[in-house]
């Protein structure tokens, strides 16, 4: 099983904000990875109606890339997939409180492999001794991970998963795994098992105890502070909203 694919994605993303965050008319934007599609396409939104800003994307777990805007990795936004990785961002003095806004909603899903035959239907199923791997986020660091564990305690079912578990470092690891037929099934954001229709598929929409929200801010660093509050209100904007619908997200 490859490990290293996440890891390295992330790792040349950080590089290249480190490389390139301070340059005048640069925008660097730290995202959950669940925004990794849309957002692309926010960017090239924004960048087209704001001529000379190029946006420099950075995409991995929530509490991953906080703690690489708290280490000094520059970043001008900070979006995260719940709100406890933004809680710990005001905590960290990482952004500006007054900048905190939710933009978008998502929901948790269990998925299976397009071709599996264990015939998952219910977290319950989860508990049969047939299935034997199930991938979701750490909870430790990321976001999809706390809703699943809530979820599963509700249920009375977290030990018995937890035996089972393989853990993913973001959302994407979690769907990659599921994808390549690596485990039985997963746990992801519905917004991730869209982009793969042909690869995985969704076994059962699962309730969360809290809403699936997902908030954005204005990082402490001044450097581009003004484009900074620009790229937010146009993630806010109809035009923004629009291209999060359209990739399955949710009004907040």
């Amino acid at each position: 099983m490859s490990y290293k694919r996440p890891i390295m994605a992330l790792s040349l993303a950080l590089a290249a904000a480190w490389g390139a965050g301070a340059h005048a008319g640069e925008l660097v934007v730290s995202a959950a990875a669940s925004l990794t599609n849309a957002f692309k396409e926010v960017a090239q939104g924004y960048e087209k109606a704001h001529a000379g800003t190029k946006v420099i994307l950075n995409f991995g777990a929530s509490d991953v890339l906080l703690q690489q805007i708290v280490k000094g990795a520059p970043a001008d936004v900070f979006a995260s997939a719940d709100q406890k990785a933004m809680d710990k961002a005001v905590a960290e003095k990482a952004v500006k409180p007054a900048s905190r806004v939710d933009f978008a909603a998502n929901q948790i899903v269990l998925i299976v492999p397009t071709d599996s035959k264990a015939g998952i239907n219910a977290l319950k199923d989860l508990t049969r001794a047939d299935v034997k791997r199930i991938a979701y986020g750490n909870p430790a660091s990321v976001p999809v991970g706390r809703y699943t564990q809530a979820a599963l305690e509700a249920a009375g079912l977290w030990d018995a998963v937890q035996a089972k578990s393989v853990l993913a470092q973001n959302v994407r690891q979690s769907l990659d795994y599921v994808s390549r037929g690596e485990v039985d099934a997963g746990f992801v954001f519905a917004t991730d098992a869209a982009i793969m229709p042909d690869k995985v598929k969704v076994a059962v929409r699962v309730p969360s105890q809290t809403p699936v929200t997902y908030p954005i801010a204005v990082t402490t660093r001044e450097a581009a502070a003004k484009e900074a509050e620009s790229f937010v209100a146009y993630v806010l904007s109809p035009a923004g909203q629009e291209i999060l619908s359209r990739y399955g997200f949710q009004k907040p």
